[in-house]
């Protein structure tokens, strides 16, 4: 994971999680400036790139600084940023994902339990190669939840795999066999007319966003009826998050984060009133992190640390040899050439049934090794 660092004449540090490779560019845009000042900074990181763009890795760099920012006006208020924020609840709902398409069944049994000993009821799983073993997955899940709740809510996450036609078909065949909460990102992000299509099909909800940028990117999914769980993602940052649930709430419509190690968007997502529950992905935090929050009780319960609550040991991260899997050509971020193309399940048949990865599998994260924190100063 990679971390920035955010530094103030006065001493103060605030933390970031997220990539920040546009920092360079970005950082001079807050230079000398009041970090208090958070949403008005955020403002000023846009109208600084604004001829050049804000998607992509610049948004992500916004994000993280945004995030720095946050920390940082928490801290300076002595108080944990859901405080802040104007939560009146420090427990935030959740659902188990465990970023699950590698392992067997075996595996995924024994996974969901730890989740299922922390209290939780609902579970999203990795899917859309082969829709036989996602009914499978999902049900082995399901039954594995049972031991809290007798009808867990279960969600497939696809990753824009499927093509419009392709996505209507293959949904109407696992909605047969298994119960679903919501079908996630069944097309490609930007299709609005494919996420409508397959939202007027579905018993699912649609749920989709985590890759969409900026509030324009939102606004037509709304404005069509397309999406009915809206998921802002974390590593967009807080005040992108805060902004999208307004948004959202404004059409009466609850809001979904998609998580991040460490559960920096918790606190925020603690502070809206059209929350849903947000995506808790490891029961562990990264190397050289530590952060003032529990998982139990099926969500996360925050603690009264100022700010994010999240520390870093700079010594510990630097002495870890690893990049860590996200940097591997072939990673799990690359999509592959037949997504949306494919006329029979991706399988592997020497294995049965087992889909064949054309990337290392993922390891857990508590794995991985992480990247060294970026000092910026101001």
């Amino acid at each position: 994971m990679p971390v920035v660092l955010l530094e103030t004449d006065g001493g103060a540090v605030g933390v970031g999680l997220g990539a920040h490779a546009d920092v360079a560019r970005v950082f001079p845009a807050l230079e000398g400036q009041d970090p208090r000042a958070v949403t008005a900074l955020y403002d000023r990181m846009l109208a600084h790139t604004f001829k050049t763009g804000h998607g992509g890795a610049t948004f992500g760099t916004i994000g993280a600084l945004d995030m720095a920012l946050w920390d940082l006006k928490g801290k300076l208020a002595d108080e944990p940023l859901w405080r802040t924020l104007g939560a009146a609840d420090r427990f935030v709902p959740g659902y188990a994902s465990g970023l699950d398409i590698a392992l067997s069944d075996e595996e995924l049994i024994a996974l969901y339990g730890c989740w299922a000993e922390r209290g939780f009821t609902a579970a999203k799983i990795k899917g859309g190669l082969d829709s036989e073993r996602d009914i499978s997955r999902l049900r082995l899940v399901a039954d594995v939840l049972r031991a809290n709740n007798p009808s867990p809510a279960m969600m497939l996450d696809v990753n824009e795999s499927w093509g419009r036609h392709e996505a209507t078909r293959l949904l109407a065949k696992i909605e047969e066999q298994a119960e679903l909460t919501w079908i996630e990102e069944p097309v490609r992000r930007w299709d609005v007319v494919g996420h409508r299509a397959v939202s007027r099909s579905a018993r699912a909800a649609v749920a989709t966003g985590e890759n969409l940028t900026g509030l324009e990117q939102f606004r037509l999914l709304l404005m069509r009826d397309a999406v009915q769980v809206v998921q802002p993602a974390s590593v967009w940052g807080i005040t992108h998050f805060l902004r999208v649930a307004a948004l959202a709430h404004g059409h009466d419509l609850p809001v979904s984060p998609v998580g991040y190690n460490a559960n920096p968007l918790a606190h925020a997502a603690a502070a809206v009133p059209n929350h849903l529950a947000i995506e808790v992905q490891d029961l562990n935090l990264p190397a050289g992190l530590t952060a003032d929050h529990t998982v139990t009780d099926g969500g996360i319960v925050l603690g009264d640390s100022p700010g994010l609550g999240i520390t870093v040991d700079e010594e510990a991260i630097m002495t870890l040899a690893e990049t860590g899997d996200w940097s591997h050509p072939d990673g799990p971020h690359i999509r592959p050439a037949d997504a949306g193309l494919r006329l029979v399940p991706k399988t592997d048949r020497r294995h049965a049934g087992t889909p064949h990865a054309p990337h290392a599998p993922l390891r857990p994260a508590a794995d991985a090794a992480h990247t060294a924190p970026t000092s910026v100063s101001s």
